[in-house]
C-alpha cells in the first residue's frame, strides 16, 4: 500500500499484518482524494477509526494543513504512529473508542473521515454526537466507507453525494440547509 498523490505520492505505507483492520483499498482512496482535490488543501480532519492511518495520511499528503488519528485499537494506533514515523509527518494519534472521543472533543474539524468496522452500529452512534457537538464546520464534509450493500439513518445529516466501487460505497454528508 502506498500514498497515491501529493507530496507523499508513492511513499510506502506499513504492511497491514492485522484481521481487524481493513484498510481502504487504493482505488477507493484514489476515487475519495480526487473528488475532494480542490476542497482539501489547508484543512483541518478527523480520521475517526483510522486504522494504519492510510485515510489521514492521504488527506496530509494532498494538502490538509492537519489531521487527528482515533482509534480504540492499540494495534492500529501502533500502526499508525509507525507510518507517521517512517514518512516524517508530525501528527497527533490518540487511543480512545470514537464514541468517548466525540462526546468530550471540543475541536471544529472540516473535514470527518469515518471508516469504522461493517455491521458495527458505530455511525448511528458517532453522528448525532459529532452533530450534537457541532465538530463539523458549516461548509464541511463527512465521508463514511462502509459496504455497498449496508443502509443506514445519517441523520441529522443529509447525503449530498454516493459512490459505489464494487462491494464499498464512499458516502458524502453535510449539514442540513
Amino acid at each position: 500500500m502506498r500514498v497515491n498523490s501529493g507530496n507523499l505520492k508513492g511513499r510506502k505505507l506499513i504492511e497491514n499484518k492485522y484481521d481487524h483492520i481493513r484498510p481502504t483499498t487504493d482505488k477507493v482512496r484514489q476515487a475519495l482524494f480526487t473528488k475532494l482535490q480542490f476542497f482539501l488543501p489547508d484543512k483541518k480532519v478527523l480520521d475517526l477509526f483510522c486504522g494504519t492511518g492510510a485515510l489521514g495520511i492521504e488527506a496530509l499528503s494532498r494538502g490538509a494543513s492537519s489531521v487527528l488519528f482515533v482509534d480504540k485499537d492499540f494495534r492500529s494506533v501502533q500502526m499508525t504512529k509507525e507510518n507517521l514515523k517512517n514518512l516524517k509527518i508530525d501528527a497527533k494519534v490518540v487511543k480512545c473508542d470514537a464514541v468517548k472521543f466525540v462526546e468530550v472533543c471540543n475541536e471544529n474539524y472540516d473535514l470527518i473521515l469515518l471508516d469504522p468496522p461493517y455491521k458495527s452500529g458505530l455511525y448511528e452512534k458517532v453522528l448525532p454526537k459529532i452533530y450534537e457537538k457541532n465538530l463539523l464546520n458549516d461548509d464541511g464534509v463527512i465521508v463514511c466507507e462502509h459496504a455497498s450493500n449496508d443502509t443506514f439513518d445519517y441523520s441529522p445529516f443529509q447525503v449530498y453525494d454516493e459512490k459505489k466501487y464494487g462491494n464499498i460505497t464512499l458516502t458524502f454528508l453535510e449539514k442540513k440547509n
